[in-house]
């Protein structure tokens, strides 16, 4: 089985975000970018999957400028086998991202693809799902374990009221929760490893898709600072002011 974990570049989750001062989006000169979370996640799971021998061949696949052949390079340090490139320069939403990744699944033809539930940096929780429609997969999301039986999948899902557990018939889609795994390190020589795993460039074009924007970005603000609590002097208090704020 071949299993395909698109990854994204963000900004690092360690770094500080600045709004562009006409709030047209954040600021992204001279800021560290890194793999997005959820998705190193995801490599890790298919990488597990691939040492369990439970499928043959990992491929990554980043879509953006020049600049994401890094965060493939970061997957295939991981442990990948090889990297797929679609590349552009123009924002691309979490539908084309999805319309993308489509044809790249046609093209891989892979049992399982696995990604991030969602990406840090906008954190819309849509291109998984958007995916799944297209293909016509079944798909389980915001996963915290992931079983495989011969062609089929046991997913168990993080919900609102505990836990979840389906099962899918592959091909499927799955996106990763944060408890599914922890990602491993790349080590020195998988970093040197990597520089010579093959990444394979395509543009939107040579895919067919159309990446003209659907939305408009009226305005990014920075969120409120939050105002300092109060203290209280016994309990009885306490209970006081959260029954008045309807708490109780």
């Amino acid at each position: 089985m071949k299993v395909l974990v698109p990854v994204k570049r963000v900004i690092d989750y360690n770094v500080k975000i600045r709004v562009k001062a006409d709030g047209s989006g954040v600021e992204l000169n001279n800021v560290k970018m890194s793999m997005n979370p959820f998705d190193e996640i995801a490599v890790e799971e298919a990488l597990r999957l691939k040492e369990g021998g439970k499928a043959a061949e990992v491929v990554a696949v980043s879509i953006g400028p020049a600049q994401a052949t890094e965060t493939i390079r970061t997957a295939l340090a991981m442990g990948a086998d090889r990297g797929v490139h679609v590349k552009t320069d123009a924002p691309v939403e979490p539908l084309a991202v999805a319309k993308l990744l489509k044809a790249v699944t046609e093209r891989e033809q892979p049992g399982l693809v696995i990604l991030g539930k969602q990406a840090i940096d906008d954190d819309c929780n849509q291109t998984g799902q958007m995916l799944a429609a297209l293909l016509g997969w079944p798909q389980a999301t915001f996963a915290s374990k992931l079983e495989v039986e011969g062609t089929d999948f046991k997913v168990t899902r993080e919900v609102d009221g505990g836990l979840q557990t389906v099962k899918l018939q592959g091909p499927a889609i799955v996106t990763t929760d944060l408890r599914l795994n922890e990602p491993r390190y790349a080590s020195l020589p998988n970093i040197m490893k990597a520089k010579k795993k093959p990444i394979e460039e395509m543009t939107a074009d040579q895919l067919g898709v159309d990446l003209a924007p659907r939305l408009d970005i009226l305005k990014t603000s920075e969120p409120s600072s939050r105002s300092a609590g109060v203290k209280v002097a016994s309990a009885t208090e306490l209970v006081e002011k959260l029954a008045t704020a309807g708490v109780l």
